[in-house]
């Protein structure tokens, strides 16, 4: 009976036992590592520098001019009766920096070829002082330099339509006024130097590439008045002082971004890969 009584509290120990057993023997679950992360490049930061060149037709406006005559009164103000001034082409280019998307700032120089100028005056001429009318002939250039800032106002189909004002100088040069009344013809050397200018501009760019531009837009600048042409002893008049000059342009040309520009298509966001979940 003692045999009985020890087999069978064996066999409880045992029936106990074996699944304590069986579990230290059951095979751990495979862990596997995570895969390592994949390296984001990140984009190129918008905007930096870019470069431009321009070319546009200008039309000049005369704002009237004044001189000095020297007859009977040492000192008569003369002024012109009219004034025009012709067309003519300009060319120029300017590096700028793109801030953000919405703003961006450059500095521009812009050679303005001749504009032809005919105007006429009215005085006297001859011994006996009779009322005349002279014809006066000269051109200008200018040169045209402008620190300007833009406000890019947003991108549709790849066309952004901007403002912007400029402030600066302009080198202007008269050439020789070539007057021509009933006394004759006479010849003034004519005036040159800097002056203060300022500038507004609209228009548009459009993406030609991802770092290419064409941006055509309406530049109004005026140019501050200064000498026009110097004194001459005959006709004993000078020197003469025009009033300013309005200048109206149609501008086109081309912007060179070397930054990333927002004609670059956009990069495509980072997914990161999902880690992988282990259940017990």
């Amino acid at each position: 009976m003692f045999n009985t009584a020890r087999m069978a509290l064996l066999a409880a120990l045992f029936a106990g036992a074996g699944p304590a057993f069986a579990a230290d023997f059951v095979e751990p679950p495979v862990v596997e590592e995570a895969p390592p992360p994949v390296a984001y490049e990140q984009p190129a930061e918008f905007g930096g520098w870019y470069i431009r060149g321009d070319i546009d037709y200008h039309w000049s406006k005369f704002r009237g001019g004044d001189y000095i005559t020297y007859g009977v009164a040492p000192q008569n103000p003369g002024k012109f009766d009219t004034g025009k001034l012709d067309g003519a082409f300009s060319a120029g280019g300017g590096v700028g920096y793109q801030i953000d998307e919405h703003f961006r700032t450059d500095l521009t120089l812009d050679w303005m070829s001749k504009s032809k100028f005919r105007g006429s005056t009215n005085g006297f001429c001859g011994p006996q002082q009779t009322p005349c009318t002279s014809v006066d002939t000269s051109s200008y250039s200018a040169l045209l330099l402008l620190a300007n800032a833009y406000v890019d106002i947003g991108t549709w189909h790849g066309i952004t339509p901007y403002v912007g004002a400029g402030i600066g100088g302009a080198w202007v040069k008269w050439d020789e006024l070539h007057n021509v009344d009933s006394d004759g013809s006479f010849d003034h050397s004519g005036g040159k130097g800097w002056r203060f200018a300022y500038a507004a501009m609209a228009g548009a760019s459009y993406c030609l590439t991802d770092r290419v531009k064409l941006d055509v837009g309406y530049r109004f600048s005026h140019i501050n008045g200064g000498k026009m042409f110097d004194y001459a002893s005959l006709p004993n008049v000078g020197p003469g002082y025009d009033k300013g000059i309005n200048v109206h342009e149609v501008r086109g040309g081309l912007r060179y971004q070397f930054g990333r520009s927002d004609c670059a298509p956009p990069p495509e966001p980072y997914v990161p890969e999902p880690e992988p979940v282990y259940t017990k």
